[in-house]
């Protein structure tokens, strides 16, 4: 007669279930992303936009003079699998709410342990006109600096490269529109890249002077008469970092990356912030930055950074919409738990459903 399973055969059977299913998990951790997106239509130029002069020529270091032309608009974005989807929106809808699509310039930047060639490679497939450069970023840089947050995403080193967009593009770019991923335009950006920025200033942003200032610093902040004195002689307000203007060049003589690094260095001494990369911006730029309309950056639209929970619309026009906080639009509408405001961001999606993959 064959002889039973003993208890030892089990145990056996159960560990060898067990490391089964997490080498299948590291596998599938190890695929590249499998989203397929649609291709864009093309969008042109309006008659009114300026012709880039020697569009197709190089500059003496090889870069194109396109790519550091003033009458370009430079748009940097961060690119990786986890947003890609996000990104792809954003970009339909800034080229398709712009006079002069054919006059931006993209300048995304991706991980240095990211699969550049893929990303690339998505990008040009679903917009193979675009006039874009993906550059890397060294986590190595900044993840010694970076403390924990109330929310894991946050910590991701790809949030803090934009404070290093200064040394990742080009020298010859001086001025830079940086956007989130999780936002689409419903206006010509053009009008946003526009924002004077008067003599002294360094960036732009929508400033929300009701929000609670004092909430985004710790109480040993400012229980520290020096800690706290950084602002002094300053009238500081909330801006939410997703949506800047950004002085390129005055960003580079005054230094400002290395000014943002001395606070994430006090932050890992002494703990006097919760929220990212967010706070270390506050600390260097806030009260001195130019005001942008509101319209600029409806965000919020994620909801917190705990639950995520659907919000409405601040009062007033909306130029952009975005979903910044936990609840991402992709994310919840592929769970069927839609917010009302996430069909604004559907019509931007280029995601290759199944059904028009096998059509």
């Amino acid at each position: 007669m064959p002889k039973s399973p003993s208890l030892f055969d089990f145990h056996l059977l159960l560990l060898f279930t067990i490391f089964s299913l997490a080498a299948a998990d590291a596998i599938a951790a190890a695929r590249p992303i499998t989203q397929q997106f649609k291709e864009a239509p093309q969008f042109y130029n309006s008659e009114i936009c300026p012709k880039i002069v020697g569009e197709d020529d190089e500059s003496d270091n090889g870069t194109s003079i396109f790519l550091c032309s003033d009458q370009s608009v430079h748009v940097a974005m961060t690119l990786d699998s986890a947003y890609i989807r996000g990104s792809m929106a954003a970009v339909l809808s800034i080229l398709q709410h712009s006079s002069c699509p054919q006059n931006i310039v993209f300048h995304f930047v991706a991980s240095a342990t990211a699969n550049a060639s893929f990303l690339h490679a998505t990008i040009s497939s679903s917009f193979p006109y675009l006039s874009f450069q993906v550059y890397s970023f060294d986590d190595s840089s900044v993840s010694r600096l970076i403390s924990t947050s109330i929310r894991s995403a946050l910590d991701c080193p790809l949030n803090y490269a934009r404070s290093y967009l200064a040394d990742l593009l080009p020298s010859c770019v001086r001025r830079i529109v940086y956007l989130d991923s999780d936002l689409v335009l419903v206006d010509d950006i053009a009008k946003l890249a526009a924002t004077q920025l008067g003599e002294n200033s360094v960036l732009a942003a929508p400033e929300h002077c009701n929000a609670n200032f004092t909430s985004y610093f710790t109480l040993t902040f400012w229980s520290s008469p020096t800690l706290s004195l950084t602002f002094a002689n300053r009238k500081p307000c909330y801006f939410n970092t997703g949506v800047m203007v950004i002085d390129l060049d005055r960003w580079r003589r005054g230094d400002y990356t290395k000014k943002i690094e001395e606070w994430m260095e006090i932050q890992k001494r002494t703990r006097i912030y919760e929220l990212g990369s967010l706070p270390p911006f506050l600390l260097v730029f806030a009260g001195n930055i130019v005001a942008v309309d509101h319209r600029w950056n409806q965000h919020g639209l994620g909801g917190d950074n705990l639950k995520g929970l659907c919000r409405d619309l601040h009062p007033g026009p909306v130029s952009l919409l975005h979903w910044s906080g936990k609840g991402k639009p992709w994310v919840r509408l592929d769970a069927n738990r839609p917010c009302p405001l996430d069909a604004l961001w559907a019509p931007y999606d280029l995601l290759q459903t199944p059904f028009a993959l096998d059509s």
